[in-house]
């Protein structure tokens, strides 16, 4: 029997997308559906991470007019890594495997025939992996892979080039859920789950409408939310420069001792001047990554909830007329 498979899509003001979005969904879902590889019980899930627009509106019209569709609106907005576990968690109750994507679609949606054919070959995860980055400016090439290989080089598993174009099976949404900490970071959480994986490449397309919903400001946010919610380095970087600075300070003592003695003492006034605000920086530095790692600790010891869900839009697989609210 073909497996139920449900797209999760989280939305953040995305109405000049989401209804171009939605066709080319249901075109791809239907063909699939119709092929045979996907149960006809499988949806297209948005989300609606608080949106300030029409976003909730174009999706529960989409959801009245064809069963296909279902939608979860969240109490306010949460952040894309909360909406985009809020879909996966509800979805995996219903489905067999679940595909996450973002609406834009950039993300090439015919990939999903190989993902589905890894899995099948035994996958419980499968990455979706650019093949090339040729279409980023230079800016953007560069710090995202920056960010990737100093990811690595702090010891953090994760997928080079993979955003969150992933399918997950049952079973790996299961041991996503067991994973409860507050600061999210899929891209470095799901590979730690275990389970065997595959990845597919495919050629990110261009945003074909809106505006991106990550501009520099969280991209570097959320860079560094993925440092430090993965990796204690930053702390031993800081341990190791304390280390050097206190040689480098015992060097100068024993210099300004022997300098002192043969009498040859001359002002510094600007190796002093330059001392100070090194050390004055490199102190308040330290003290910002030590303050980051413990405003986590912080909101991890609160327990919030992640998300909270307002409604949930989805047709009842079992009644023949799909017109049961849930």
């Amino acid at each position: 029997m073909a497996e139920i498979l449900y797209l999760v899509i989280p939305c953040y003001n995305e109405e000049a997308v989401l209804k171009e979005t939605a066709l080319r969904l249901y075109e791809k879902m239907q063909t699939l559906i119709q092929s045979g590889t996907i149960s006809p019980h499988s949806r297209v899930m948005f989300v609606n991470d608080g949106s300030k627009d029409k976003t909730w509106e174009i999706i529960s019209k989409l959801y009245q007019a064809d069963p296909i569709f279902a939608g979860v609106n969240l109490t306010r907005n949460r952040g894309h890594q909360n909406a985009l576990l809020a879909g996966l968690m509800t979805a995996k109750e219903h489905a067999d495997i679940v595909i996450s994507m973002d609406a834009d679609l950039q993300d090439d949606i015919h990939a999903i025939d190989n993902m589905i054919a890894a899995y099948r070959e035994g996958n419980d995860i499968v990455y979706g992996v650019r093949s090339s980055r040729k279409k980023d400016t230079f800016f953007k090439r560069f710090t995202a892979e920056g960010f990737y290989k100093f990811m690595r080089f702090l010891g953090v598993e994760i997928v080079f080039n993979h955003a969150d174009y992933r399918l997950m099976s049952r079973r790996a949404l299961e041991g996503l859920e067991e994973f409860d900490e507050v600061n999210l970071f899929l891209r470095g959480i799901v590979p730690l789950i275990g389970y065997p994986s595959a990845t597919v490449t495919y050629e990110r397309g261009k945003r074909f409408a809106g505006e991106s919903k990550y501009p520099l400001k969280k991209m570097l946010s959320f860079a560094f939310d993925g440092i430090t919610s993965f990796s204690i380095k930053p702390i031993r970087m800081i341990l190791v420069l304390g280390l050097l600075l206190f040689l480098v300070s015992l060097v100068i003592l024993v210099w300004g001792l022997v300098e002192k003695i043969l009498g040859a003492t001359v002002p510094g006034w600007t190796s002093l001047l330059f001392s100070i605000w090194l050390i004055g920086g490199i102190q308040l530095l330290c003290l910002g990554v030590i303050g980051e790692y413990i405003g986590k600790i912080y909101s991890e010891t609160k327990r919030r909830p992640k998300y909270l869900i307002m409604e949930t839009l989805l047709h009842d697989m079992e009644q023949n007329d799909g017109n049961t609210r849930q």
